[in-house]
């Protein structure tokens, strides 16, 4: 399963670290220069939790955005 949520199935996105230096050009500078992006990975938030489904408690790796709704429901 790895690091995915057994409900919605929300798993690690991918994307760039950007770096930003600089006065923009609005606030009086020279503009806001971009150096190199590099990648890297936004990891979803999983949490072990125990949810009874169908009368039985199981263990499920869920994200907290699923945990908040299971406490809004119950």
């Amino acid at each position: 399963m790895g690091r995915s949520c057994e409900i919605c199935g929300k798993k690690t996105g991918f994307g760039h670290n950007v770096p930003r230096k600089g006065l923009l050009k609005k606030k009086g500078g020279t503009g806001s220069k971009v150096g190199v992006k590099t990648k890297r990975t936004f990891k979803a938030n999983i949490m072990n939790k125990f949810v009874v489904v169908g009368g039985v408690r199981k263990k499920l790796k869920i994200c907290t955005r699923c945990i908040r709704t299971l406490n809004k429901v119950s």
